[in-house]
């Protein structure tokens, strides 16, 4: 599957935080979140509009990874 194209960092975090992810500081145009875990996990969203394809592409497959699922299911929630 394609990534959407267009996506911004607000929608992104939105996203996260659908899957557990929550917002723990923001520092300038960088959004930090955290899923409680297990295992605990952080990512750095740009807020950012639009993301860069591949900046989105690392974030959602990083988030996949820590997660156990699909980078497509993740996709599809944007």
């Amino acid at each position: 599957m394609k990534l959407p194209r267009g996506v911004s960092g607000d929608r992104l975090v939105r996203t996260l935080q659908q899957v557990g992810y929550s917002i723990v500081r923001q520092k300038g145009s960088h959004v930090r979140l955290q899923h409680p875990g297990p295992p605990v996990h952080k990512v750095t969203v740009p807020l950012h509009n639009p993301l860069k394809t591949g900046t989105l592409h690392g974030i959602l497959a990083e988030v996949a990874l820590m997660r156990s699922i699909t980078v497509d299911s993740l996709a599809q929630l944007l």
